[in-house]
């Protein structure tokens, strides 16, 4: 089960500079699969700008694609799908990983970079304001349903709402409402650490999620 934990924070919003390099061309980064990935510098960090989709770990091991939500529902090991195991949505949004594949020593991310901790999530979330605000500025300005709170800053992290994959019977929470992202962070044996944004507010929750749901994954350069 996915559990919220939402300090109330008051306060205006901070203006905050967000930064692509400063004017420079974008760097570009190629998984372990040849796709390519465009990069945004928000404070010192430099994040990947769109979710993670590759079939293979690091060192060229596979990656399993589960589609049947029984199977998807007791696994103890790394496994990818796409939302509603339609590759279009794929396509648009990337893919879905349980974090048994995020924490596999293998490597999930290309090399020279890694998925985001708790920390590096928290930090992001303090430059445009705190969790309430944090959302409008990192989502994309497209895909969101009945977006009730305006994209407060172009930081090029291009948020979508890739939805998620449930962890009690592997169904799936559809695209279009909401963007669950995993961090690298573990919280107890049976959770790790990740974070939520919704249609209907700009915050960027914290919060605790069992380790065989399937959300979506963006890096962070070491």
């Amino acid at each position: 089960m996915y559990k919220l934990r939402l300090p109330v924070v008051a306060g205006v919003l901070a203006v905050i500079l967000f930064s692509a390099g400063c004017g420079r061309e974008p760097e570009k980064i190629i998984d372990r699969d040849g796709n390519s990935y465009n990069t945004v510098q928000i404070g010192s960090m430099i994040w990947t700008g769109k979710n993670l989709d590759v079939t293979h770990y690091r060192n060229g091991d596979v990656i399993p694609e589960v589609k049947d939500p029984k199977e998807w529902a007791i696994l103890t090991t790394g496994a990818w799908c796409y939302n509603d195991n339609k590759q279009e949505n794929g396509t648009t949004y990337g893919k879905l990983y349980n974090w048994y594949a995020v924490n596999d020593p293998r490597g999930l991310a290309p090399k020279g970079w890694h998925v985001a901790t708790d920390t590096e999530w928290s930090a992001l979330s303090d430059l445009p304001g705190g969790i309430e605000t944090a959302g409008s500025a990192l989502k994309a300005s497209k895909l969101w349903k009945n977006q009730s709170s305006e994209v407060t800053h172009k930081s090029g992290f291009e948020a979508l709402p890739a939805g998620a994959r449930r962890d009690t019977d592997g169904k799936f929470m559809p695209p279009g409402e909401y963007s669950r992202l995993w961090s690298s962070t573990e919280s107890t044996a049976k959770s790790a650490w990740c974070r939520s944004l919704g249609y209907f507010d700009g915050a960027l929750r914290r919060g605790m999620a069992n380790k065989n749901i399937g959300f979506s994954v963006r890096c962070v350069k070491e």
